[in-house]
């Protein structure tokens, strides 16, 4: 099981393989951020209130804003399902997702197929993707998520 410490090492990793950092050979033209979209600086993130979403679900939002290198929005938050709570709605974004789970078992949708995600693993959805996410065990399931993607 990797720490919080090990996945902030991946992250670049991560935001490389979900496209979110544009390569160098890029030439699309950067689209226009939300006036309401702040940039993001350095510094310590802490978490927002705990807010109830759709039955047995949580969520905590660190932040949402512009990283101004690529034009590229960011997200993070954290949730938690309680068990034989219903799935999130299955969706497709114009940003990618980044899952760590923190507690728990969770099923992952992607496409049509679901996987098994446990304590520690990442998984990831590409831009595009239908998904959505459920708890698959016994126990509360808690998950970090990190958005990438053009402002939207």
């Amino acid at each position: 099981m990797i720490d919080r410490r090990e996945f902030a090492t991946m992250l670049p990793a991560m935001l490389t393989l979900a496209g979110a950092i544009p390569s160098e050979s890029s030439a699309q033209t950067p689209a226009k951020p939300p006036a309401e979209l702040k940039p993001v600086t350095s510094g310590i993130v802490k978490p927002g209130p705990v807010k109830s979403g759709q039955e047995g679900h949580t969520s905590q939002a660190f932040l949402t804003g512009l990283l101004t290198a690529g034009n590229i929005r960011l997200e993070m938050h954290e949730s938690t399902q309680q068990p034989g709570a219903p799935h999130e709605a299955v969706g497709t974004h114009k940003h990618s997702e980044i899952w760590y789970v923190t507690k728990g078992v969770a099923t992952l949708y992607i496409n049509g197929t679901e996987h098994r995600m446990e304590a520690g693993e990442v998984g990831i959805v590409c831009a595009g993707d239908e998904h959505w996410i459920a708890n698959a065990g016994p126990t509360e399931l808690s998950y970090f998520v990190l958005t990438v993607g053009p402002p939207e």
